[in-house]
């Protein structure tokens, strides 16, 4: 069993398993009814808030209610909303992009829910600066030490783990891929400024989240705008597209052989999770350094959180994809080995029966008869001659595949030779295959970004954006980790911690995306199970917070 398999079938049973979606849209249904829908009551009030300059001045804390929501919104706007979002399409189609809208309505209730609380219970440590979150609340509300513990354990492995690994991957494979900048530069350089800016503190940390997130977001608009006004023609079937499928999966349409309604529910929520963090706890950290008295008034302010990072950004992102059709073509690109797959069989995706195998087989339902091939294959001048064998590749039938091989000098050369296949994979890890499959995460917003009257400058677009989008998410996770590190080994783990991360986050940035978004599904389910269940043990006295802030601050 490879490492990718490993993580995979770990997976299946935390963040891929039927169960954990329902149990975090359940959560956020729950807490919607039992606290009246405070994502529409108090929609208009939070905006005023966010902008009142007077509110909270003489009060503990760091940051403003703008810095604050800025820095939690780094943490959030990031390859999720590019990376995440093409990856959610490209497993579920467009049923998928229904599941992740539905999880940020529920989740701007249960972010609400884990700010205030978080606020509430935050404590001022030894070096004179304020730490919150969760772990606090469980420790200091609940009495539940080892849950908090959990907690935090499981926030400092998922600072690398999704905060950090998953950014740096991508933005070294679309710099590569966009100027040809090797992965290599870019994590050194990449890891320099991460380093000069988590050393300043929260206080550098919240300035520069308030002045780079919405210059990123400000960008980020305008291509996505510029790509879904030139089709303009499909904006509506796109739309129809994300509601009609959400019941019964998304059908199979182009070179995408179709998604099953768990698969589309499971890979949407999971993503909707990874891009607005609604549950798993992490933003409450920086949430926590706002400056105010009223703990209800910045879990009021980050309800927004997931509206902006979701029901916007990741909407666009969305239409962008579905409205310009790259999502269903293959194309040109470099097959990495856990996407790739060979299969026993002739099967090709114009025929109906034989695209209905590929369906049942990509979708691990019952009845698939397809297996992979296990043995030697046989390759002449880059080309497989072995007969009744098909590759996989993406999830989609590979075309025009070829194999090479590294040369003295570096170069690609067409391969010649046998090769062995073990469980469907290539166990030359060698060995460089290309051909026409389709593609997915930032790879594929990419593409879509070509097709507006901007042409290739679009991908330009994509490429700055996911990096500041990245580099942002990476920095404010440094401070989640850190104050994670802080609960539990004090002041002097602060060192220690950033000195691993950054060394995390420069070996990211060579490694294979793939693998790395599935360590990234597994961490963020360890953080997120204590997190709900401290909510629920909670869920009496946010209650009666928000009841008693309500009758002082909103109908007065």
């Amino acid at each position: 069993m490879t490492l990718n398999d490993f993580l995979i079938f770990i997976d299946s049973f935390l963040g891929s398993a039927a169960w954990f979606p329902f149990l975090l849209i359940g959560i956020g249904v729950f807490f919607s009814i039992y606290l009246k829908f405070p994502q529409f009551r108090l929609f208009r009030h939070a905006w005023s808030v966010l902008f009142d300059p007077e509110e909270g001045s003489k009060a503990k804390g760091e940051t403003s209610h703008f810095q604050a929501l800025s820095m939690a919104l780094s943490g959030t706007i990031g390859t999720g909303n590019i990376g995440g979002v093409g990856l959610a399409v490209y497993l579920g189609g467009p049923a998928a992009l229904f599941w992740m809208l539905v999880s940020a309505f529920v989740g701007m209730t249960t972010k609400f829910v884990e700010v205030s609380l978080s606020h509430k219970y935050r404590v001022t440590v030894e070096d004179g600066t304020v730490s919150g979150g969760p772990m606090y609340v469980m420790d200091n509300g609940l009495g539940w030490k080892p849950l908090a513990i959990m907690f935090a354990v499981a926030i400092s492995m998922t600072s690398m783990g999704s905060g950090s690994m998953p950014q740096v991957n991508n933005m070294a494979q679309v710099l590569r891929e966009t100027f040809n900048i090797s992965e290599i530069i870019t994590g050194v350089v990449a890891t320099t400024l991460l380093g000069f800016v988590v050393i300043g503190g929260v206080t550098r940390i919240a300035h520069f989240a308030a002045k780079v997130v919405p210059l990123m977001a400000f960008l980020y608009f305008i291509g996505a705008l510029a790509v879904i006004i030139t089709n303009y023609q499909n904006i509506i079937p796109s739309f129809i597209s994300i509601f009609a499928d959400a019941f019964n999966g998304s059908a199979a349409l182009g070179g995408f052989l179709g998604a099953s309604f768990a698969f589309a529910f499971n890979r949407g929520v999971n993503r909707g999770l990874f891009s607005n963090e609604a549950g798993q706890g992490a933003a409450a950290i920086a949430h926590s350094s706002a400056i105010t008295d009223e703990p209800i008034s910045e879990g009021v302010v980050a309800l927004l959180e997931p509206f902006i990072d979701t029901i916007i950004i990741c909407t666009l992102t969305g239409l962008v994809i579905l409205s310009s059709g790259v999502w269903t073509k293959k194309h040109e690109n470099i097959f990495q080995q856990a996407d790739f797959s060979i299969i026993m069989g002739n099967y090709s995706d114009n025929v109906p029966a034989e695209r209905q195998e590929l369906y049942k087989y990509l979708n691990f339902l019952e009845g698939s008869s397809i297996r992979e091939y296990d043995g030697t294959i046989d390759i002449l001048d880059g080309h497989l001659v072995s007969k009744d064998l098909t590759i996989i590749n993406a999830r989609s039938v590979a075309e025009d595949v070829l194999f090479y091989k590294t040369n003295e000098g570096n170069d690609l050369v067409p391969y010649t030779g046998k090769l062995s296949v073990r469980n469907g994979d290539v166990i030359n890890v060698d060995t460089v295959i290309m051909g026409k499959s389709l593609v997915h995460s930032a790879a594929l917003t990419s593409i879509a970004f070509t097709k507006s009257f901007l042409g290739q400058g679009g991908q330009y677009i994509v490429a700055i954006a996911l990096t500041l989008f990245a580099f942002s998410t990476a920095v404010a996770w440094s401070y989640y980790g850190n104050r994670c590190m802080v609960y539990l080994f004090g002041i002097k783990a602060i060192l220690p911690f950033r000195l691993v991360y950054l060394t995390g986050f420069f070996m990211a940035s060579i490694s294979d995306t793939t693998i790395i978004w599935n360590i990234a599904a597994i961490t963020v389910v360890f953080s997120t199970l204590p997190n709900l269940l401290c909510m629920v043990m909670m869920r009496s006295e946010i209650k009666n917070m928000l009841d008693d802030y309500i009758e002082k601050f909103v109908r007065k």
